[in-house]
């Protein structure tokens, strides 16, 4: 049974910042491409930042709202994600979603339906 759980969500002031994590267990996230997504209270889960999976060319990709100011990085050892987030925005508070898969094409990359996998989501809520 394939899980991803979540962690390091909060609450944070406008211009700081968190660093989020995703474990995964049930498979090993090497060969897969591993995924932030997140969603604001009535607005549609979005694109955040992706890990490409190697065989792909292992680049990361990042949404226009958040280049810049997040990073993401994975520990395939560990089989972990991290989404190093800074700068933060009120506009950034959402439910932050990691997410894999390992068949999806590289255009897909940024549409939710892509991916298999997902994880139950942490709070990241910015006090302006």
């Amino acid at each position: 049974q394939v899980q991803l759980v979540e962690s390091g969500g909060g609450l944070v002031q406008a211009g700081g910042s968190l660093r989020l994590s995703c474990v995964a267990s049930g498979i090993t996230i090497r060969p897969y491409a591993m995924a932030w997504f997140r969603q604001a209270a009535g607005k549609e889960r979005e694109f955040v930042a992706v890990s490409w999976r190697p065989s792909g060319g292992g680049r990361s990709y990042y949404s226009d709202s958040v280049r810049g100011r997040f990073s993401i990085s994975r520990d395939n050892a560990n089989n972990k994600v991290y989404l190093q987030m800074n700068s933060l925005k009120p506009e950034d508070t959402a439910i932050y979603y990691c997410a894999a898969d390992r068949s999806a094409i590289l255009s897909d990359y940024g549409r939710h339906g892509a991916y298999d996998y997902w994880g139950q989501g942490t709070q990241v809520t910015v006090a302006s």
